[in-house]
């Protein structure tokens, strides 16, 4: 055999023995994320009634559950709540205060500046963290990683948080559209 034959052999013998590894880690991937998101949605059928939220699946994103906080607020119309369970073995809240009919945007507030270091500021006192998606509406977020185990009450613990976030959406009034704060 030629020395190209050769490492052509070697080439072709490593493909088919790493092959079915490769493409078999992909189903375990999706049976796991499917069993994790049943699990999330046990839970959150468990906690509705504590939260006051009833989750629904997403019918255009299968691994996403939404949500919607309306009791107990002062400065929000509400808070819309979206739960994923990701690709990468973590789930991810992002809550999208609802203020005088619509998401808080950060290309529209009233003093944009002043809005983002307030955010920041934010990151730094509160539990959850807080961020503007690529269309630049604001969230509030956390995200829990899988490696050790299914998070079920810190999970209750974030959905018991999310109604406290009210009255930093108080204190943004300046910046969003001039209103006093509280």
């Amino acid at each position: 055999m030629t020395r190209i034959s050769v490492i052509r052999f070697l080439l072709f013998f490593l493909l088919l023995v790493s092959a079915p590894a490769v493409f078999s880690q992909q189903p375990a991937a999706d049976a796991t994320r499917e069993k994790t998101r049943e699990r999330l949605r046990q839970l959150l059928d468990r906690l509705k009634t504590d939260t006051k939220v009833t989750f629904k699946q997403s019918e255009k994103q299968p691994f996403n559950f939404l949500g919607i906080l309306k009791d107990g607020l002062t400065n929000s119309d509400s808070f819309e709540i979206v739960v994923s369970v990701t690709p990468k073995d973590t789930i991810g809240f992002r809550i999208f205060p609802h203020y005088k009919g619509g998401y808080i945007n950060v290309d529209k507030v009233r003093n944009a500046p002043a809005m983002m270091k307030q955010l920041l500021q934010l990151n730094d006192r509160t539990f959850l963290f807080w961020g503007a998606d690529e269309s630049g509406d604001v969230f509030i977020g956390y995200t829990f990683t899988l490696e050790s185990g299914f998070p079920d009450e810190a999970i209750r613990i974030v959905l018991a948080s999310i109604a406290n976030m009210d009255k930093y959406i108080g204190e943004m009034k300046t910046n969003i559209d001039g209103s006093a704060t509280p």
